[in-house]
């Protein structure tokens, strides 16, 4: 591991012990061992602790709820018993269960996180490494998720719109980290497969019913109790703007090159603050609280590592142009790295947003899994952007995110991941594949029914790219495939070609996941539009109500309404009329 990430590492390390430590005195803010005494006097005892018969059914009936009810109720009782001292009777509200279980979660994240972090000095092969590398950075991610959600949920119930929405996505992110660090030693084995997989065996269920438990708590507005999170969305039109809004960032994204008054400027030929996109990634401040602009002059940009991590914080990539300004690489599995570690270029720092830049992976339909862009930041926006690959070229991992007016081109999965995600006035190009291949625009990989994930492609077109029209017919061509469970994409008010297959969309595996799914359509047009002949699968819906169409609008499905006028990026914010 190279000494900046040994750095990191260390940091990291200590960011974890005083996460330990906020966890542990919030808990004891929260439920101090001056607890008032239950009035029921039947007792039951753990682990030489008292526990009400009310705790115990408080428990039990919460953790119903779950997909995992009998871990939510061993971890949950055990938790609390050790939390409390010998002579309190407990008595614990369903919400109350929420503040524990994330904060049992951090804590098991954490010890998890340091137990994989002390084998960072063994000799690994390259593909074990890069599943290693991707796991660390997986998993400390997931630790400020869950650490963010702590807090929110332990200072305002989590009871506001903004917040319960915030939580959520943070929960939803958590367990799509750490899905994807599994993954990524699937193809491996070894000791360090077995050390990082044992470590995990139990976080994936702890985090699912975290989000559960949240997702079906009152909190302090009652009237989330109960309701779908499709169906809550509804009322959560009228969130403010949040704190890190600036009256300077709402025309950024409209405003042109020549007026812009960039922080950083990057160019080729040394006319810049810097000639590489990494030492300016590298000199932008972390946890800004403004936004930080980085204009990136005309030229094709390739360097070994470009991403801007969690710390950077609203950045802004200025390009001049679609085509003028590349970043560009050629990863891909063939080089033994996990697909997560291909990304030409990627980005988890939140509220990340590019505008008039080309991403790129040249490595060729041959090489398989290729991405071009990788983005986990919270409140992206890419804006007139063209992202270019074959597999796998975009990967919406986590979080929300907005795209406007980009061009996406790609063969098989090409746009691909667990983000909430909305795609507006976009171009997507199916490009020529490998032969026999088959052409998926999507592979949308939400696990857990609860997760307020999934593709939204509103008002866009999806057309056969140049080297695709001639041999159109001969290529099978579908909308998507469902990587996951609960798989979830929508396609609304949109031109679709006529090189689309009738039927539409194509199964994964045979049945999976054909009943679990959500996979709709709205008002699209074109001669690949027609619905006489799509699947009929349990899970897939011609959407006829304008009421079901808007929960996967910009305002309702990644509350845009709250955050995205801040960026100046035109966009609508639901049904066109």
């Amino acid at each position: 591991m190279a000494s900046s990430s040994k750095r990191n590492l260390i940091v990291s390390l200590f960011i974890l012990l005083v996460v330990l430590s906020l966890s542990a005195t919030l808990i004891q803010q929260q439920y101090p061992t001056t607890t008032t005494l239950t009035t029921t006097t039947t007792t039951m005892r753990r682990n030489g602790r008292h526990l009400s018969e009310t705790t115990t059914m408080v428990v039990s009936n919460t953790c119903s709820k779950t997909e995992f009810p009998t871990r939510c109720v061993n971890s949950l009782l055990k938790h609390i018993s050790e939390s409390k001292s010998d002579s309190v009777l407990v008595k614990i509200s369903e919400f109350d269960l929420v503040h524990i279980s994330v904060n049992m979660t951090v804590q098991s994240v954490s010890r998890a996180f340091y137990s994989i972090s002390t084998i960072s000095n063994l000799e690994m092969d390259t593909r074990v490494r890069s599943a290693y590398d991707s796991c660390i950075e997986l998993i400390d991610d997931s630790l400020d998720q869950l650490s963010r959600s702590l807090v929110s949920v332990s200072s305002n119930g989590g009871g506001s719109s903004s917040t319960r929405d915030d939580v959520l996505t943070w929960l939803s992110a958590a367990l799509t980290n750490h899905d994807t660090c599994t993954e990524g030693f699937e193809p491996v084995n070894g000791f360090v497969k077995d050390h990082v997989v044992d470590q995990l065996s139990e976080l994936s269920e702890l985090v699912s019913n975290c989000l559960a438990l949240f997702a079906v708590s009152p909190g302090k507005d009652k009237d989330f109790a109960g309701i779908p999170i499709q169906d809550r969305r509804r009322k959560l039109l009228n969130s403010n703007f949040p704190a890190w809004v600036k009256s300077r960032e709402r025309k950024l994204l409209d405003t042109p090159v020549s007026a812009l008054k960039a922080d950083i400027v990057v160019s080729k030929n040394g006319n810049g603050t810097y000639k590489t996109i990494g030492e300016a990634i590298h000199a932008a401040p972390e946890y800004s609280n403004r936004r930080i602009i980085i204009y990136i002059k005309t030229g094709r940009y390739e360097e070994e590592i470009l991403k801007v991590g969690r710390k950077k914080k609203y950045l802004m990539f200025v390009g001049d142009g679609k085509g003028k300004t590349v970043i560009s690489g050629g990863k891909s599995v063939y080089n033994n790295l996990t697909t997560f570690r291909t990304a030409s270029f990627a980005a988890t720092g939140e509220g990340f947003m590019a505008r008039d830049i080309t991403f790129e992976n040249w490595a060729g339909p041959e090489k398989h899994q290729a991405v071009a862009l990788r983005l986990g930041a919270d409140h992206s926006v890419i804006y007139r952007c063209n992202i270019i690959g074959y597999q796998d070229t975009l990967y919406v991992h986590s979080q929300r995110m907005f795209f406007r007016e980009c061009d996406v081109w790609g063969t098989v999965d090409f746009i691909f991941g667990n983000a909430a995600v909305v795609f507006q006035n976009c171009s997507l190009y199916g490009r020529k594949p490998l032969f026999n291949q088959k052409i998926t625009f999507t592979a949308q990989n939400r696990k857990d029914k609860l997760q307020n994930s999934g593709i939204s492609i509103h008002q866009c077109r999806i057309l056969p790219a140049q080297d695709l029209e001639p041999v159109k017919y001969s290529v099978m061509s579908f909308l998507g495939r469902p990587w996951k469970l609960y798989s979830r994409v929508v396609v609304m008010q949109s031109y679709i070609g006529d090189f689309i297959q009738p039927r539409g969309w194509l199964e994964w595996n045979y049945t999976f996941a054909l009943d679990t799914l959500y996979y709709g359509e709205y008002l699209n047009y074109g001669p690949g539009a027609a619905l006489g002949k799509r699947v009929n699968w349990p899970g897939y819906h011609v959407i006829k109500s304008t009421g079901e169409a808007k929960q996967f609008t910009v305002q309702e499905f990644i509350l845009g309404s709250s955050w995205l006028p801040s960026t100046g990026v035109t966009y609508l914010a639901g049904l066109s009329v």
